[in-house]
């Protein structure tokens, strides 16, 4: 084994790549992969992923005739182009991909459970089987109640978006094969709430939040996975060493692979059991108030599906865009 950080990582830890760049998956193969709406509007938006877009465009003109409006046009593109990127990372790595549903359902259990059918049905059709395929859905209540429903139908899901603890026990709770809390995301907050510039790795409050969910989990033992997410910087991954999975920026990636020492394994399913961690029962009403409760939990929430919402407008307008160029 080599003695980068990354080969060390990869021994304690599930490597997920976390970009829908097709290029730095070839680069650092991680086992899995996970997009987001404003990972595929940047990728949409690189030349050499072109062909991947006009492809979709030519692919949802045909389904749809030329009687069919743009719009009309653009918006089966839209519902297809994440799978079509999802398709082709698939071709590289070994395991699964995460395929996000519209942020703007998030607050929509009968949609999210629709969409959610909708995605899995297209990557059926490429002969693609259900267990390469994660469903990521934002992680308010109405959220976790519609993945349970997939989960119940084999369709397994990747919640996201999570910030606080009830959102994780939920989660729990409810069957759903997969966690991605935000680590970066919770330490923007505490950094402009605190007006403290920087926190050491092992302070960092979304390290601290991991740690707690990671530890919750495997003390009652709970089958959810947990995967932080959204890194602002190596000492955040390197002090969650030992996380079921860990979703990783390719810039990161480049990091953790060129610098050499010692990774040392900070989280332990046998040090969790150990620990003393009070259990919580989560229904709505309790989750609704530990969330208003949050005030972390609550704007960055609210922030994340604010910005992929936008994300995804800002597709949509791409695809039009491309569209017309394509058609003349």
């Amino acid at each position: 084994m080599g003695t980068n950080l990354l080969e060390q990582l990869k021994a304690v830890t599930v490597v997920v790549a976390d970009t829908g760049d097709i290029q730095a998956i070839e680069t650092f193969k991680p086992r899995d992969a996970t997009t987001n709406p404003s990972l595929i509007t940047a990728a949409a938006q690189m030349p050499q992923y072109q062909g991947i877009v006009d492809g979709t465009l030519k692919a949802a003109r045909v389904s749809l005739g030329q009687v069919a409006t743009a719009a009309e046009v653009v918006s089966l593109a839209f519902d297809r182009l994440a799978v079509s990127f999802g398709l082709k990372i698939l071709e590289i790595i070994p395991g699964r991909v995460s395929t996000e549903v519209d942020a703007r359902l998030s607050f929509d259990t009968e949609a999210t459970v629709a969409k959610g059918r909708e995605l899995i049905a297209q990557y059926e059709a490429h002969n693609v089987g259900r267990e390469r395929v994660l469903i990521k859905i934002a992680a308010t209540w109405e959220g976790i109640q519609a993945a349970a429903v997939l989960e119940k139908e084999g369709i397994h899901c990747n919640l996201t978006l999570l910030f606080g603890i009830h959102q994780a026990i939920a989660c729990a709770e409810n069957g759903i094969t997969l966690i991605s809390p935000f680590v970066g995301r919770i330490l923007d907050w505490y950094k402009k709430d605190s007006g403290r510039d920087s926190y050491a790795p092992a302070e960092d409050p979304g390290v601290v939040s991991v740690t707690e969910i990671y530890n919750y989990y495997k003390k009652f033992g709970y089958k959810t996975e947990v995967m932080g997410a959204s890194f602002r910087n190596v000492g955040e991954i390197t002090e969650l060493a030992g996380s079921d999975l860990l979703t990783i920026a390719p810039s990161l990636l480049a990091e953790l692979q060129a610098t050499e020492g010692e990774l040392p394994r900070k989280l332990d399913p046998i040090n969790a059991a150990s620990l003393s961690i009070e259990k919580i029962s989560i229904d709505k009403a309790t989750f609704e108030a530990m969330h208003a409760e949050n005030r972390m939990a609550t704007d960055k929430l609210a922030e994340g599906i604010s910005g992929f919402a936008a994300a995804l407008e800002s597709l949509e307008q791409l695809l039009a865009d491309r569209l017309a160029s394509l058609e003349g």
